[in-house]
Parts: structure tokens; sequence; C-alpha cells
């Protein structure tokens, strides 16, 4: 397979919105621990908030590698189109491997971080008298008793 100048260089708006959204995650992901220090120096709900740091913990490693994960495709699909660019095919072809691996690894960890995200809306919903959680087929179930 052959591969021009243009197959690395496609990838760039994708790579570039997803380190977007891993940025986004990241400023959101510091408020919350903002918050949570303002919570945990006034003493208030200690049993959730430490089921919660250690959440948040595991998910800034989370986004630290992903954001390093894009950065490092980002630079792979650069040196891609240098060496297609002098001819070096073969060497060309495995850096988009290497591009192409390296994104999958970033979006499977930013999938990880958002189920962790998920669970710690969880830990937050934890202390609330009388929610259950319904899963999907009892939540279908009800919607349509009630019409």
């Amino acid at each position: 397979m052959d591969i021009s100048i243009n197959t690395p260089a496609l990838l760039f708006p994708a790579i570039s919105l997803i380190m977007l959204a891993h940025t986004n995650r990241f400023l959101a992901l510091a408020s919350r621990i903002r918050a949570l220090h303002d919570k945990y120096k006034s003493h208030e709900q200690k049993h959730i908030i430490h089921a919660q740091i250690k959440n948040i913990r595991y998910r800034l490693k989370l986004i630290k590698n992903m954001q390093l994960l894009g950065v490092v495709t980002f630079l792979l699909c650069i040196l891609c189109m240098y060496f297609i660019y002098n001819e070096y095919i073969i060497l060309a072809h495995i850096l988009f491997a290497t591009c192409l691996i390296t994104f999958a690894i970033s979006l499977f960890l930013s999938l990880l971080e958002i189920q962790l995200s998920t669970k710690a809306l969880e830990f937050e919903l934890s202390d609330m008298e009388g929610l259950e959680d319904p899963t999907v087929l009892e939540y279908i179930k009800k919607k349509f008793e009630r019409e």
C-alpha cells in the first residue's frame, strides 16, 4: 500500500479535536479537585470525599497519559510526513502504523476515563436516600407503564 503525504495529514484535525477534548476533561477535573479540596477542609462527608480523591488521582494519570499519547501521535504524523517527503517509504509506513496505534491507545484511555468519571458521579449520588439505580430495562419498562 502506498501512502502519500496527505495520508498522515488527514489525522491532524482528528488529533487536534481529541487533544482539545482531553484538555477540557483536564480542566473540568481541576475544577472538581479545587471544589473537593474546599469541601475536605470544611470536614463535610469525608468518606465520600476519600473515594472521590482516589478516583480523581487515577483519572489524572489517565488524562496525563492520554495527552502524552496525543502529542506523540502528532509528532509521529509529522515525522511520517517528513519521511514520505524524503522518500523513505518503509520507515514512513512503520511510523504511520505506530501513529495509528498510539492514537488508538489514547482513545482507549479516554474511554476508560469516561467510565471512571461516571463512577465518580455515582460516589456523589451515593449519599442521597431513596434513589435507586435502575437498569436500562427497568427504566424502559417504567416509561411504557406510564403511557
